[in-house]
This record gives structure tokens, C-alpha cells and sequence, in this order.
């Protein structure tokens, strides 16, 4: 049995891995993976297999970023982790404090997290306790898109709408209320993606109307709803969302989680509608792929209500590793590499490239709704029938590429360090595998 083998059965037999059916693994086996460099994976055996959908979306720069690793090295030899409560160190104060100034304007104050859920977590307590600290405790609601996605702990999974994660626990999950998803893909015949999010707009101020008194908080995810299938709209609904969530009286939460740090094109998706949200969740990839971290930021306004003698209007939530000093160097330098890199700039160059390369597969008859936000793209693909997601992911990692499909919708977020060869190589693999279709 060869060393990929064997371990794929190791790995079968005792981790339980997520979002996975683990019977399907007697049949399909595991990918084990030896070491990573730049956009390549690399298996047991020497194999490399090409990481178009960053690991997950973390992965921003590439694996084994010299930066990052020169940045964590450097931070092992002095503080590796302290408890944040009653503590501080460096790395957090210099995180948040950069966050400040890169975030849209007023986003002051960062609470840290371990990951993208437990972000979500956050941002709902806060905006149920920012109420019952400013003497509307009737306001306990919340109401979220269709289709959403917002993690899959109890309290975050109460906003999802993705009935493959949420619909085994509804009894155990408090309720949400659904406003219509500006997805533009669900507009009708001669309605523009601007026309539909105004329409959509509509629906979340008709119900705003009714239900603002008892509502805490609308989340969205900006201009991409990602695990509801790479859904993208105009950003012309979150202007309107953030007028609406003013007028009444509504905190905003922006869900940025996978679409944050350039993901959207610009360092944060909100940017490209000029709105500042209540309270921003970030993750993913603000550690380049390194560390599990998470922040939620929040405003003065927001902060200020907490701010009191009394300890039971603080905001009592805490995470063991929260603010993990190695999780915020490798965040610090990441942003360094942002900025002294010129990241974004260079992302659209590379996105300008792919969208050439990619254009033979908007034309072809099997591919519907090709789209492209920032540096994500995606497509369904009709006909595909229930099998169609596992297969396709089978046959891509055998063609050296690693993509993961969300039913019948195939996408790519590769790391943003991805060269022309390397997109080459992408297209390719994506045109060869749809010629193959049995």
C-alpha cells in the first residue's frame, strides 16, 4: 500500500472530518497532503495539486508565504499566547489598531474570535445586548437573506438558509425571519442586477416596516452569499440596506467573513458600497491561511453602550485563545504584504488575465450565469444531476486541480499569488473536465 494510501485510511478511520458523509471515503479516498508551497499542493508521493479554491478560502498569498513564516518564527521566540482578559500584548494592540485605519470609517473596536462562526456568534449577542443596554430589550429578532450562509454553530446557524445545515437542528434554533436574496441570477427577463436589488430592497423595507420594533439586526454578506452556491449582487442593496436599517432603527451586520481581504476586489466588500456596517465579522483569510482567528469590529455607537460601572452591561463573551498573539503577527504581516506589495492592484491584473483566459467558457452550452466578483468566479452547470458535485471534484483532483462544487455550481477562489501559467493550467483542467462529462 503506498504512503497516500495508507494514510488516507489512517485519517478514514480516526478523524472525523467536517462537512463530509464519512461512508463515502470506503470508496472515495482521502487526499493527504505532504507539504504546500505557493498555489501547489503536494501529495505523499510527489504529486502536486494545484489550490483553486484556497483551502477553503483562507489562503490569500500562497502556502509557506516567506513573510507570514518569518513573522511567526520571530513571534515564537517571545510570546506564543496569554489569556485577553485582564491582559494585553502587542500583536492584538497592533492588530486592532491597524484594522482601525484600514476598515471604513468609525469601525473602532475590535472583539477577537476563533473563527468565522464564532464571529457570527459575536456579532448576535451584540446586537441583542446593544438593545437591552439602550432600554429596548423587546428588540430581539433578526432577519437574513435567503440563501445565506453564517456558519453552523446554534446561534450563527439561526441565520442560515442553507437547509442541508440547518434543517437536521431547526428545533434546536432560534428564529429568523427571510427577506428576499438580490442575487441577480433570480431577476426576471430585461431586469437588470441593480433593478432586482432595488426590488429586493423593497421587500426588506416592507418588512422592516411591520417588524422594526422587535428587530435587533439584519446580516448580510456583502455582494457575494458564497456557500449558497457563489450567489453575487449589485451593490446598490446594501446602500439601501444601510439606509434602511437607520431609518429604523436597526443595527447593520456585515458578514465578511469569506469575502473579506481583497476577496471582493477591494479590501473590504463593503468598500464597493460605500457603507459602513454597525458591526463588520471578519476570518478566513485575515491570517492568510495560517491560524484560526476572527475579529468583529464595532462602532463607537455600539461600544459605547457596554461602556458602564456595572459588569452585566459589559459584554461577557470570551474565547480561550482569543486574540492569540502567533494569529495576530501572521494577521500584521499579512497586511504588510498588502500594502507593501500592492496586492490589490495586482489582483485585478490577475483577474483581467483570468476573465480572458475563461471567456471560451461563458459560450459554451453546458455553462449558465458565469460571473465574477473580485476574485471569485463561478457557474453552474446544467443538467447536473445529484452526483454531480462529488464526481466532478474527483475527476479535477485527478487532473491535478482542486476545486470543490456547491451542488451544480463550480467555482475558484485561488490564492491571490496564482500566475499566468498556473490560470493556464486552472481553465484548462475546468474546459477538460466539462469535454468528459459522461
Amino acid at each position: 500500500m503506498s504512503a497516500n494510501a495508507k494514510l488516507s485510511e489512517r485519517s478514514r478511520r480516526a478523524v472525523w472530518h467536517p462537512c463530509t458523509q464519512m461512508k463515502h471515503h470506503e470508496t472515495l479516498p482521502l487526499l493527504p497532503i505532504s507539504r504546500a508551497e505557493g498555489v501547489w499542493l503536494y501529495d505523499f508521493e510527489g504529486r502536486r495539486i494545484l489550490d483553486a479554491i484556497g483551502s477553503w478560502w483562507v489562503n490569500l498569498l500562497g502556502h509557506g508565504h516567506p513573510r507570514v513564516n518569518a513573522a511567526l518564527h520571530a513571534q515564537l521566540d517571545s510570546l506564543e499566547h496569554v489569556m485577553l482578559a485582564g491582559l494585553t500584548h502587542a500583536p492584538a494592540v497592533e492588530l486592532a489598531e491597524r484594522l482601525a485605519k484600514l476598515a471604513p470609517s468609525g469601525l473602532g473596536h475590535c472583539s477577537f474570535g476563533s473563527d468565522g462562526a464564532s464571529a457570527v456568534e459575536i456579532a448576535l449577542k451584540m446586537s441583542y445586548q446593544y438593545w437591552r443596554n439602550t432600554g429596548k430589550p423587546e428588540k430581539t429578532g433578526f432577519v437574513a437573506l435567503a440563501n445565506g450562509y453564517h456558519g453552523e454553530t446554534l446561534g450563527a446557524l439561526s441565520v442560515t438558509d442553507i437547509p442541508l445545515y440547518r434543517d437536521c437542528y431547526a428545533p434546536l434554533l432560534q428564529g429568523c425571519a427571510r427577506v428576499p436574496s438580490p442575487d441577480w441570477r433570480l431577476a426576471q427577463d430585461g431586469e437588470g442586477p441593480a433593478e432586482y436589488a432595488v426590488r429586493c430592497a423593497q421587500a426588506l423595507e416592507a418588512h422592516l416596516s411591520r417588524h422594526a420594533a422587535e428587530t435587533a439586526a439584519l446580516i448580510v454578506e456583502p455582494l457575494v452569499q458564497c456557500a449558497g452556491g457563489m450567489a453575487m449582487y449589485d451593490a446598490e442593496y446594501l446602500r439601501r440596506a444601510r439606509e434602511l436599517c437607520d431609518r429604523y432603527e436597526v443595527l447593520l451586520v456585515a458578514d465578511e467573513i469569506a469575502v473579506g481581504f481583497g476577496r471582493a476586489g477591494t479590501l473590504f466588500a463593503c468598500e464597493r458600497a460605500g457603507i459602513v456596517p454597525d458591526l463588520l465579522c471578519l476570518s478566513k483569510g485575515i491570517t492568510g491561511g495560517y491560524l484560526p482567528l476572527s475579529v468583529v469590529m464595532a462602532t463607537d455607537q455600539v461600544y459605547e453602550a457596554f461602556y458602564d460601572d456595572r459588569l452585566e452591561r459589559g459584554f461577557l463573551h470570551s474565547h480561550s485563545y482569543s486574540g492569540n498573539p502567533l494569529a495576530c503577527r501572521a494577521a500584521l504581516a499579512v497586511l504588510d504584504v498588502f500594502e507593501e506589495e500592492n496586492v490589490l492592484e495586482r489582483n485585478r491584473r490577475t483577474a483581467a488575465y483570468l476573465n480572458r483566459r475563461a471567456a471560451a467558457l461563458r459560450s459554451r452550452p453546458e455553462v449558465e450565469h458565469f460571473r465574477h466578483t473580485g476574485m471569485i468566479w463561478a457557474f453552474e452547470v446544467r443538467g447536473a444531476g445529484p452526483e454531480f458535485a462529488r464526481d466532478f471534484s474527483r475527476r479535477a483532483i485527478e487532473a491535478g486541480v482542486l476545486l470543490r462544487p456547491l451542488g451544480s455550481t463550480v467555482y475558484w477562489m485561488p490564492p491571490y499569488g496564482i500566475e499566468s501559467p498556473e490560470i493556464d493550467v486552472l481553465v484548462d483542467t475546468v474546459a477538460g473536465l466539462l469535454d468528459r462529462r459522461d
